[in-house]
């Protein structure tokens, strides 16, 4: 039997927690991912994340990357990349879940929402994913002129 509820709850709480000050370290890392699996209660890694943007109705495929075995991804986009629109990240989640023995439903999970529209910030998507659901949460740091 996989993890409770609670505890689900407990680690996406976590893990949205971590660093949430963009310091000088990340002034670099305006969108970092985070993403957990829900089943074994542990950070999902190898996971393919793609950023898209939307220019003019379309999907532009910006930058990917693979989650670290800390089930994260920093610098997949840089600042001159992360301008002000629509951002679309995608989650390859069956082959995620197929690699490790599973029928997932979805084939895959986006994440949609607007970046930068009142001046430039840091983003850090966290992510709790099982086979059957996905549950997102973002936090975003206050507008800033580091670039």
């Amino acid at each position: 039997m996989g993890p409770s509820i609670h505890t689900c709850i407990h680690l996406l709480l976590a893990c949205t927690q971590g660093h949430v000050s963009h310091g000088e370290a990340d002034s670099k890392c305006p969108l970092m991912v985070k993403v957990l699996d829900a089943v074994r209660g542990i950070p999902a890694a190898n996971l393919l994340v793609q950023v898209f943007r939307n220019t003019e109705g379309n999907w532009e495929l910006i930058s990917s990357g693979k989650t670290t075995e800390l089930g994260e991804i920093h610098n997949i986009i840089t600042d001159e990349q992360f301008t002000e629109g629509v951002y679309k990240i995608e989650f390859a989640t069956k082959t995620f879940w197929r690699k490790l023995g599973l029928s997932p439903f979805h084939e895959y999970v986006d994440v949609v929402f607007s970046a930068n529209d009142a001046g430039h910030r840091h983003y850090t998507i966290a992510v709790l994913l099982t086979p059957y659901s996905i549950s997102s949460t973002a936090v975003v740091s206050e507008p800033h002129d580091d670039l």
